[in-house]
């Protein structure tokens, strides 16, 4: 299991509905809304994601 960077929602990256990679890294999404928000701003999910990590 992983995490949709963009809703946070715990998905299997065998069934993800979308992809993206960015800086040799793999993302995967619930939907294909996610992967597109996220590939408007890749960096804002990301540290969206990693502070409610930290929290």
């Amino acid at each position: 299991m992983v995490k949709d960077p963009v809703c946070n929602m715990d998905i299997d990256e065998k069934k993800a509905a979308a992809i993206s990679n960015y800086k040799g890294k793999t993302y995967y999404f619930c939907s294909k809304v996610c992967k597109e928000k996220f590939d408007k701003e890749p960096e804002k999910y990301l540290k969206e994601s990693s502070e409610s990590i930290k929290s």
